[in-house]
């Protein structure tokens, strides 16, 4: 898959097709090649021009990217602040206390380990999925045509165009067919830029009509796209607030934790005369705990494993945060052709009007067929309704017959052709017919090429209104390109179409509307016939249609023309874009679907472009997520997956940060009452990895279907701090009525028995309070840790690792009555923050 094209913050110089300048420099200049091109040969460059241009290096070797290289992921995974930071502790735990209380830095080890397994794992499947969803140009050697790879264009390769097509390399153009090209990714210009032989093409750009051939004129990292696409990752393209909230609190973190750890030094190492490598090793057991630092690596993994989900669909996520983008969004906007039908139409009728001959009608039908090599799917079931050189009638799929073609059609010669346009709604053909007469003819929307009173209109809307989509055959009077040709073309015929519904396609509305996500089908085609399929398919408002030509021009009315309608009609590009724009200006998170050329600035514009696979380059190159499979019933999957990841993640963030909350806490109480630390790394490593690590992995993967709520930090920390006090402060009540409980030798050690059991009764309850709503592996796994617990109380061997021993009796059960006080209002405190600031 090609990068994604940049905007450039350029200007564009009247007069030509680029932008005056750009951030990168005058050597990104798409006008002036590398070397004079070579002269045009209609037949492409031979066989050994191509092996020459190979030896010399003229390749387009610009490297796929689309993920992060290994280096890249390893990189992110292990040279972060907090593995540094637990690094050097857990050398100096190596060398100052036994090995049980460097547990902590193997663990690091493990889930750093995770990380970057599955992180690779999730970089295979992109590339992989992105190979098969990569661009294939179709280059010219040797006088014949083929697609073949991006990355063996050499320099002078001719490469045709058609609509819809991705300029891959830069270039001029050779040979030119009412080319438009639109350069709006690269200038920010939205308007398409006429084309004629000569004229400098640049890579990024695409085909908006007609078609024509360029000649390479700089290929791999001198094209003018691959030296932008240089200067951003596609990886970090997409907002993600999960992220950039995770950053957040771990920066508010850090500012704890450095004043906090260093207090815990001074008041260990100095104030407090104890054995030195013991008083090392309870610093290193305060500081190591607030560390959230498998909250990174979790959420990094859950990323990675949605990516190898979604791609055993064949859906590529180009940029990962897509895939949390899109559980947040709340309005879709789906193109009716390419998604909720097939590609292909069936021509069911075909009505003369005016008293026009049939037969006629149907020879003018069968040339324009041969009008376009590139024809779209409208003139594409009229080829096949009509072939060239066919002679027998074609059943419909009604079950009745066209009528068949007149052999002398094949007689008759295009001189002219003018290629559909979603900005015109029509396209058109000129004629030498069989007798010499001239005639010129336009094909496309009624309602744009008939008078808005016009008798016909009534009839085609009866047949709109049955979902059916109806083209007009006029005669235009003069060129096809003469001003207002259409507007006074005469009426020759009805062209009825029927279009192929995706059988999975009323399921998926049927789930977004469970799913509380507005859906708005946006479409060129006449507002009632959308209207018509979309009610097919179960949208509801299907009947509440807008036809675009009387939507508001004011972002603020057309906003809410938008959310009072769900089927609008005649909508052109860039009306498109707005409609995006307004919604948007209401606070919604909108996604965009299509496969088309027309559907391009949409997709860029919205929070989540979601193309095709069979769509157009243009739309694949700046979509987010690419449905390889042409299924829009993939799209729940996503919207599923999305939301385990947001979810799941918020929840598992609560138990990290609880934690962390708890840590500098008691670390606070400890500096100002002058006490021990009452805990050894070994204890902290035995308590995080039973009420957290484990716990959180599965939780982090487990189905999820709540909806994605904004604000991810607030509503963590709503819950994380409270929890975390909680914790703490029952802990410390527990060491101090211990203090006062023991005495003598090995009265430290039944102390920190006591905190843990506490610590470890409360911290299991924040845990089974996260893990709601409780299944049967939800309470398996709450019981598990219970239960590993459990078993290092009473295995003797345990007892001595991890140096835990409950005395007597009295003060365990102390211990268990605090926890049990602390749990009641941890219950009271969670459902208060739940009424009052709502889950």
């Amino acid at each position: 898959m090609t990068q994604r094209a940049l905007d450039s913050s350029g200007e564009q110089t009247p007069g030509t097709s680029r932008p005056a300048k750009i951030d990168a420099g005058a050597e990104l200049d798409p006008v002036h090649p590398m070397e004079p091109p070579p002269a045009r040969r209609p037949g492409g460059l031979s066989t050994a021009e191509v092996a020459e241009r190979v030896a010399r290096g003229e390749v387009n070797d610009v490297p796929v990217r689309s993920s992060r290289s290994v280096t890249e992921i390893v990189r992110a995974n292990v040279l972060t602040r907090f593995n540094l930071i637990i690094g050097v502790l857990w050398v100096i735990m190596l060398f100052v206390a036994p090995i049980q209380d460097s547990l902590f830095g193997f663990v690091i080890v493990a889930n750093t380990g995770i990380g970057i397994i599955q992180e690779w794992r999730a970089k295979k499947t992109l590339d992989s999925l992105a190979v098969i969803g990569e661009a294939k140009p179709t280059v010219r050697r040797d006088g014949v045509a083929a697609e073949i790879s991006t990355s063996e264009i050499v320099l002078g390769d001719l490469i045709e165009l058609g609509p819809g097509d991705k300029v891959v390399v830069d270039g001029t153009v050779a040979e030119a067919d009412s080319l438009e090209v639109d350069e709006s990714l690269l200038t920010g210009e939205a308007d398409p830029v006429i084309k004629q032989a000569g004229d400098p093409v640049m890579s990024g750009s695409f085909v908006v009509a007609g078609g024509g051939a360029f000649t390479a004129t700089k290929v791999g990292r001198e094209a003018y796209a691959a030296q932008l696409a240089e200067e951003a990752s596609r990886f970090t393209l997409v907002h993600s607030e999960l992220r950039s909230g995770i950053s957040t609190i771990l920066k508010y973190v850090t500012w704890m934790m450095v004043p906090t750890a260093i207090g815990l030094i001074i008041s260990q190492l100095v104030v407090k005369d104890n054995n030195f490598k013991d008083s090392v090793a309870r610093t290193v057991g305060g500081i190591v705990p607030m560390i959230p630092e498998g909250l990174v690596l979790l959420t990094s993994v859950a990323f990675a494993i949605g990516v190898v989900r979604l791609g055993r669909k064949q859906c590529l996520v180009q940029e990962l945060p897509a895939i949390e983008g899109l559980a947040r969004v709340d309005v879709v906007c789906l193109d009716k052709t390419g998604t909720l039908t097939e590609g292909g139409m069936d021509v069911t009728e075909v009505r003369p009007l005016n008293g026009s001959d049939e037969a006629y009608v149907t020879r003018v039908l069968r040339s324009f067929g041969s009008s376009d090599p590139r024809p779209n799917a409208s003139l594409q079931a009229i080829i096949d309704a009509y072939p060239a050189g066919g002679g027998d009638a074609r059943p419909t799929a009604d079950g009745n017959a066209l009528p068949a073609a007149d052999g002398d059609a094949e007689s008759w010669t295009v001189t002219d052709a003018m290629p559909f346009s979603s900005a015109r709604k029509y396209s058109g053909a000129a004629f030498a017919e069989a007798d010499g007469t001239a005639s010129a003819w336009l094909l496309g929307a009624p309602d744009v090429l008939l008078s808005e009173g016009d008798a016909t209109l009534t009839e085609i809307e009866h047949l709109n209104e049955q979902g059916l989509r109806v083209l007009l055959l006029a005669r235009a009077e003069g060129e096809l390109n003469a001003p207002g040709a259409a507007a006074g073309a005469a009426p020759t015929a009805l062209v009825v179409l029927e279009q192929r519904l995706r059988p999975d396609a009323g399921d998926t509305l049927a789930y977004f509307a469970d799913q509380n996500v507005a859906t708005k089908v946006i479409s060129g085609d006449n507002a009632v016939s959308v209207g018509a399929v979309a009610g097919k398919l179960g949208l509801a408002g299907a009947e509440n249609t807008l036809d675009a030509r009387r939507l508001p021009t004011d972002p603020d009315e057309m906003a809410t023309a938008m959310e009072e309608n769900a089927v609008f009609g005649r909508v052109t590009p860039q009306q498109k874009r707005d409609m995006v724009a307004a919604l948007q200006s209401r606070g919604h998170t909108v996604a965009m679907t299509g496969d088309g050329v027309n559907d391009v600035l949409a997709l860029k514009d919205a929070d989540i472009g979601v193309s095709m696979g069979s769509g157009s380059e243009a739309t694949r190159a700046v979509a987010q997520i690419v449905l390889l499979n042409n299924s829009f019933a993939t799209l729940p999957s996503v919207v599923a997956e999305g939301r385990r990841v947001i979810g799941n993640i918020t929840r598992v963030a609560t138990l990290f940060l609880t934690k962390t909350v708890y840590s500098v806490l008691l670390a606070i109480l400890v500096v100002c009452t002058q006490v021990e630390y009452p805990f050894l790394p070994r204890h902290l490593t035995l308590l995080s990895t039973l009420t957290i690590g484990v716990p959180a992995f599965f939780l982090a993967l487990a189905p999820n279907k709540e909806r994605a709520q904004p604000h991810f930090v607030r509503r963590v920390m709503r819950y994380a701090i409270p929890s975390g006090a909680i914790a703490a402060s029952a802990t410390f009540a527990t060491y101090l009525v211990a203090r006062n409980h023991y005495s003598g030798e090995g009265a430290l050690e039944a102390e920190t028995s006591a905190a843990t059991l506490t610590l470890f009764l409360v911290s299991m309850w924040v845990l089974a309070i996260i893990a709601r709503p409780y299944t049967w592996w939800r309470v398996g796994l709450v019981a598990a840790m219970g239960l590993g617990f459990l078993i290092v109380l009473v295995v003797p061997w345990l007892q001595d690792f991890f140096a835990l021993k409950l005395v007597g009796a009295p003060m365990p059960w102390t211990a268990v009555g605090i926890a049990v006080a602390a749990a009641v209002l941890l219950e009271f405190t969670w459902r208060w923050v739940g009424r009052r600031f709502g889950m």
